[in-house]
């Protein structure tokens, strides 16, 4: 199973298991509220090349910044192709630089200093490749953000594309619920709801970001209130404090009248 299916499932779940504490949830008693959880978009960094992790400079829960470093695979290999890089461009050049005396002399004729300069060029875009390649075994943080997994450890052999850490960026976590058809023309882009949730901290509220322009059945974790309401429309809403959030949380969100959302645009 992969990272991101068994993010998906776990969150499938804990909301399975707390479907019964949902109607106990905080949210307006005069408005209309709908049962839903908490879902991340998570960033699988993985190296471009496989190898073996050299160092590991994180933990699961670290708070970092982009361009912090991540982890370093060993680059013995890369290491030697970069010497042979260098001293191929060092050949290549001798060539060249002879093939342009010996044109001055009118010894040599233009083709061969031609040749010379393209293989040098190419020697020389080889060699950039390479250093890249090099560079590129010590991986830092493409985004800001925490440590959500570790799926390789020190020492550890991992294939290129496998990730090494996932990340969570406080702006991929997002709030998953289901309307009703009825409910869906109230709804648009941008309007406000309120989240609340079991110990959560108080007046939690997120954007809606998402419209499912299809219908669905009703999840198996979710039990609408009015059991004939049988298909849902999907709705993700963007935190206004996800650091108040947990991945997989069971949340209910109450929507705000028009009124009300249009007063605190």
């Amino acid at each position: 199973m992969t990272p991101a299916k068994r993010i998906a499932v776990a969150a499938v779940v804990v909301a399975a298991a707390a479907v019964g504490a949902y109607y106990h949830l905080r949210a307006p008693s005069d408005a209309r509220t709908y049962q839903g959880w908490v879902e991340a978009q998570l960033i699988f960094v993985s190296p471009d090349e496989a190898g073996r992790v050299e160092t590991l400079s994180v933990r699961e829960g670290d708070a970092i910044q982009a361009g912090a470093p991540l982890f370093t695979l060993d680059s013995d290999l890369q290491r030697a192709v970069v010497a042979e890089n260098e001293a191929m461009v060092a050949n290549a050049r001798l060539t060249y630089d002879r093939a342009k005396e010996l044109l001055k002399r009118a010894v040599g004729s233009q083709k061969t200093a031609d040749d010379a300069e393209s293989a040098l060029r190419t020697a020389e875009a080889k060699l950039n490749s390479a250093r890249t390649k090099l560079e590129r075994r010590k991986v830092v943080s493409p985004v800001t953000g925490s440590i959500q997994e570790i799926y390789f450890r020190q020492g550890e052999t991992v294939q290129a594309g496998r990730p090494i850490v996932s990340m969570l960026p406080p702006a991929n976590v997002r709030v998953r619920f289901f309307v009703p058809q009825a409910t869906l023309p109230t709804l648009k882009i941008g309007d406000r709801v309120i989240v609340a949730c079991d110990s959560c901290a108080k007046d939690l509220a997120a954007r809606i970001n998402f419209i499912s322009a299809q219908a669905e059945f009703t999840p198996p974790v979710i039990y609408s209130e009015d059991e004939r309401a049988r298909l849902v429309f999907r709705i993700e809403a963007t935190p206004e404090r996800p650091q108040d959030l947990r991945v997989g949380q069971p949340v209910s969100v109450a929507l705000q009248d028009a009124g009300e959302r249009h007063a605190r645009r």
